[in-house]
């Protein structure tokens, strides 16, 4: 049974997070108005900046004409994919960089340099070696998440305590004993933690692979409403992606709770 002050301390704190939601939704609903309003007189150029209500209408077209979902789904299922291979990847790389540390030496500057490299100037190549087509997209998505979720989770493991590991060594654990009893369960928040990060590059890669070659998907919307000069439907694309974004974010994060439960 809870105390009656801890009952109080749990009211306050649902109190202070309704009071953030209601904040959050009131600067949402500001900005929407103030962007409508700006549009509607001639503040700032509708051609250019849309309004709401435009791309509320652009969007139901869009749903009117049976491509809304299709070109949601195309970018899910293949961020889903990018996600999925690059975290599996990632894991079984970061494992074999921490069993055998001179082959991380080696290849430390390298993934460095990988990462800072913008992925998309290697989209021509891609191309011509995977063929115009979703497999582009989808290594592009995983070149963009795999080095980032690599650097992290090798990090999360050589940060691994010092103490503990001296611990496993006097018991005469091996180096495979050590990564399975004590390395990965020692980096499971941070392991967890690149999920979050890994699900945002695999969008970013997605889309940055859509402009370069695609069909379908919300980065060929934005692409093909640039080209025509349709740019409600460039804006609705923007808007769709900011939601998926965010409910994919959100996903993970309840899985990140549920795992670390």
């Amino acid at each position: 049974m809870m105390s009656e002050e801890q009952k109080k301390f749990l009211k306050k704190e649902k109190f202070k997070k309704r009071i953030v939601f209601l904040g959050q939704c009131f600067i949402l609903g500001i900005l929407i108005i103030s962007w409508e309003l700006l549009s509607r007189y001639n503040i700032i150029n509708s051609f250019i900046f849309s309004s709401p209500t435009k791309v509320f209408k652009c969007i139901i077209n869009l749903y009117n004409d049976n491509n809304l979902f299709r070109h949601i789904w195309v970018t899910i299922y293949e961020t889903l994919i990018a996600f999925g291979i690059g975290l599996g990847l990632s894991f079984l790389i970061s494992i074999v960089l921490y069993l055998y540390r001179n082959i991380y030496k080696l290849f430390d500057p390298f993934l460095t340099c990988l990462n800072s490299l913008p992925k998309v100037a290697l989209g021509p190549m891609i191309i011509i070696i995977a063929g115009a087509n979703t497999k582009s997209i989808i290594v592009m998505a995983i070149l963009i998440n795999l080095i980032v979720s690599t650097i992290v989770i090798t990090d999360g493991f050589y940060n691994t305590d010092k103490i503990k590991l001296k611990l496993m060594h006097s018991f005469g654990a091996s180096k495979y004993q050590i990564v399975k009893y004590l390395v990965i369960p020692n980096s499971y928040k941070t392991i967890i933690s690149s999920f979050k990060l890994s699900i945002s590059m695999s969008l970013i890669g997605v889309v940055s692979g859509e402009f370069l070659v695609s069909k379908a998907g919300l980065g060929y919307l934005i692409i093909y409403g640039t080209q025509v000069f349709n740019l409600d439907l460039v804006i609705s694309g923007i808007l769709l992606l900011v939601i998926i974004s965010y409910i994919l974010y959100r996903v993970v994060e309840y899985i990140e709770k549920l795992l670390l439960k």
